[in-house]
């Protein structure tokens, strides 16, 4: 099995965003995380992205939130970040605790600090096949690596375990921007093992540690993981278990050293065109 690693792909990236940020004449885009609570995976995330702007050459600044913030305070400090100047990108780690409306904030978010493609005017976009709004990150860190592996897409199965707005379904419509032919699964999907070994690529978003195993995959697969999960030892751990899937897949990503470290070089590419496209407007 070959392992799909993420590190050269995001050397790629890298090397775009400098460009872009060569022709802004020494602006320093400024990303701004916006988390609710402490869970490990968005501590994971948050750690990596803030690490990638600065080694991107941009700056980002963490916004923290206890878990039981309510909606009102949460509403009127999110105005603050969204309207904030300064603020080149906003990423807003979901999901939220549920006293607060998602929707709502969702529709707050100003479309062109929306680097994660989740107000409705991107999700719009992404659906329309329109690149000119953000995709979801983690969704467009799939493609990427996918392309950058050269592995075609065009009139491949593809088999998404997940079915969520933050990667499942937006995933689908890059998919089928591609020509591959698309199934997405969930939890009452029947005979789910038989259903996603027909994928020539499987990719795993079900936000459950080691879920898809062996008897999941078809000969031959692609097996891209997604997940991001802490286990019972603290170590972080794929929606995959990759010992078993590597027994069936020819290649697969690893986690952590897959998607994860593209999806944070794609975020700061997202910031750069931010930037650059707000600078843009204000000259």
């Amino acid at each position: 099995m070959v392992l799909l690693k993420g590190a050269e792909v995001s050397a790629k990236i890298r090397e775009e965003v400098e460009r872009q940020l060569a022709a802004m004449d020494g602006y320093v885009p400024v990303l701004a995380v916006v988390r609710v609570g402490e869970r490990p995976d968005d501590l994971s995330y948050e750690k990596s992205a803030l690490a990638r702007m600065k080694k991107f050459g941009m700056d980002a600044v963490s916004v923290s939130f206890p878990a039981d913030v309510d909606m009102e305070v949460f509403r009127r400090e999110f105005s603050g970040i969204n309207e904030d100047p300064r603020i080149d990108g906003i990423l807003l780690l979901r999901p939220l605790p549920p006293q607060l409306d998602e929707k709502e904030i969702r529709r707050m978010i100003c479309p062109e600090k929306d680097l994660d493609g989740i107000c409705p005017e991107n999700i719009a976009k992404v659906f329309e096949g329109d690149e000119t709004g953000f995709a979801p990150c983690t969704a467009e860190a799939v493609i990427r690596l996918l392309k950058a592996y050269e592995i075609p897409l065009e009139g491949k199965r593809a088999v998404i375990v997940g079915r969520s707005m933050v990667v499942g379904r937006p995933l689908a419509m890059l998919l089928l921007k591609e020509n591959a032919t698309v199934t997405v699964c969930h939890t009452r999907t029947k005979e789910l093992e038989a259903v996603c070994r027909q994928g020539e690529i499987l990719v795993a978003a079900a936000g459950r540690p080691r879920m898809i195993t062996g008897e999941f995959a078809g000969d031959g697969a692609i097996a891209v993981d997604v997940g991001i999960n802490v286990d019972e030892n603290g170590n972080l751990c794929g929606d995959m278990d990759l010992d078993s899937v590597g027994k069936k897949a020819a290649m697969a990503t690893p986690v952590p050293g897959g998607i994860g470290a593209v999806t944070t070089a794609v975020l700061a590419e997202h910031l750069a065109r931010a930037a650059a496209s707000r600078r843009k407007k204000r000259n």
